[in-house]
């Protein structure tokens, strides 16, 4: 057995990925990683005292010809390998549109939902996935950026329920060369170029650029940071769980949180605490500043009564518990928030939206001034292209039902969804200005992200600058 046979099979053994005896499926997409995974297990099996029982290959029908002759290619090394396969094809771009979610999201739902069903039948153990040590530190550095706490950058982690990736520990240029060395072929997919997929971005052009100019050996460092990130987190969990036994109290449609002992625990304790309660009970993803405002109310001088709503729940403070319900009363808004708000923008021109406490404005870039290269999708300036503007253009408040494609997502996604990703408050929600076109939909999201339909390339012809500040404030 080779070097990187052993490492696989250390990590299978280390992390207790496959049980005695267990039956592992293999994920077989015809990329590289895959093909690597699908032979280094069929090499370490026998060794690893388990039985690999089959391939499954999932057509996403999103690449024409391309993906019926990634198929065939799965088929024929099923065959070589003498190997039983399962195809399932699942229309992703269909699902995406349904659901209003980007290709990216649906394609992982349509994965795991089809993962969750081979597991749950007879016969199979776990799924094994490709996953490198390269995806690993990718995904450690979009969940930086992103704001993870330590749970998040833990990343992939090398088994999630019947999932295993036996390939955390190998980078991805050994497998190449493994497969080199083989004379194995595999199938490559031309959307792991596309630029305008966030991850895409970060591998190609992110990661070179931290290896040329900081450290060779970045995706190793990445790697080894979430390791410990996951054993920190790990340990933080199981102490999390010991003191919510003894601070919470679980009921039907109810949740009771003894304050005084929240109060009490260690700042990083308490949070958790706080993060974990809410996302329980509401099933729905907290942000930072949401587990801020409950330990702000755990914090505050006693009072009969004091309340705050958050995502999915209602929390009322009495005396030195707090009350958790669900589906929060309604309240009262200011009027604008009731009634909504829209103004015409031309360009150039501006308009001053009192209902945000912005002046949102539009402008034409002086020719060759900017380029895809400068361009940010999130803040407070922003460039798109001219050619495709219908003008004027309208700033509105959101509207139930409003959906767009952000930039780099590859997929339409409804504008509650896209709030709801970015933890924005339901409240802050309702006087976010929408610039739109009268006929291809939303243009900006102010301050939060521009469409892929207006985005600015090197080669565009024509780019606005659209601007909110201050209102007051000096442009």
């Amino acid at each position: 057995m080779g070097p990187l046979q052993e490492r696989v099979l250390r990590l299978i053994e280390r992390e207790a990925l496959v049980p005695h005896d267990g039956r592992v499926l293999v994920a077989l997409s015809g990329g590289g990683d895959s093909v690597a995974l699908t032979t280094l297990l069929c090499q370490t099996a026998s060794a690893g005292a388990f039985t690999l029982t089959g391939l499954l290959h999932i057509n996403h029908q999103l690449r024409g010809a391309a993906a019926e002759a990634d198929e065939r290619f799965c088929h024929e090394l099923a065959r070589t390998l003498s190997l039983p396969i399962t195809v399932e094809r699942v229309d992703v771009g269909a699902l995406a549109r349904a659901e209003g979610i980007s290709i990216e999201e649906a394609g992982h739902r349509a994965r795991y939902a089809i993962f969750d069903r081979m597991a749950a039948g007879p016969g199979i153990d776990r799924i094994a996935t490709g996953h490198t040590q390269d995806d690993l530190a990718e995904t450690f550095l979009l969940r930086l950026i992103r704001g993870a706490g330590s749970g998040g950058l833990a990343g992939i982690r090398p088994r999630s329920g019947d999932v295993i990736r036996p390939l955390l520990a190998v980078s991805r240029a050994e497998l190449r060369t493994y497969l080199a060395n083989r004379g194995q072929s595999f199938r490559e997919d031309e959307s792991n170029l596309d630029l305008r997929i966030t991850r895409n971005r970060v591998r190609h052009r992110l990661v070179p650029f931290l290896a040329e100019h900081f450290s060779p050996g970045i995706v190793e460092v990445l790697a080894r940071d979430a390791a410990i990130a996951r054993g920190d987190a790990e340990w933080i969990d199981r102490t999390v769980n010991t003191a919510v036994r003894k601070i919470v109290s679980y009921e039907k449609g109810m949740v009771t949180v003894d304050v005084d002992r929240l109060h009490g625990q260690p700042v990083a304790l308490a949070r958790r605490i706080a993060k974990q309660v809410l996302e329980r009970f509401t099933d729905r993803a907290v942000g930072f500043d949401h587990v801020e405002r409950l330990l702000d109310l755990a914090a505050a001088p006693d009072t009969p009564v004091a309340e705050a709503d958050f995502p999915g729940a209602r929390v009322e403070r009495r005396g030195s518990r707090f009350i958790m319900l669900q589906q929060p009363r309604p309240r009262h808004r200011h009027t604008f928030c009731a009634t909504g708000f829209e103004y015409q923008l031309g360009v150039p021109g501006e308009v001053a939206i009192k209902e945000a406490g912005l002046v949102v404005s539009a402008d034409r870039a002086p020719t060759g001034t900017v380029t895809a290269m400068t361009l940010s999708a999130r803040g407070s300036t922003v460039a798109v292209a001219e050619t495709v503007l219908s003008v004027p253009l309208t700033v509105r408040n959101w509207r139930p039902g409003d959906t767009f494609r952000p930039l780099g997502l590859g997929g339409h996604k409804k504008l509650q969804d896209f709030f709801v990703d970015r933890k924005i408050d339901r409240d802050e929600r309702r006087v976010i200005p929408i610039v739109t076109d009268a006929h291809r939909g939303i243009v900006w999201v102010v301050g939060h992200g521009v469409a892929d339909d207006f985005r600015v390339t090197d080669g565009t012809q024509g780019v606005i600058i659209l601007r909110a500040r201050g209102l007051g404030n000096a442009g």
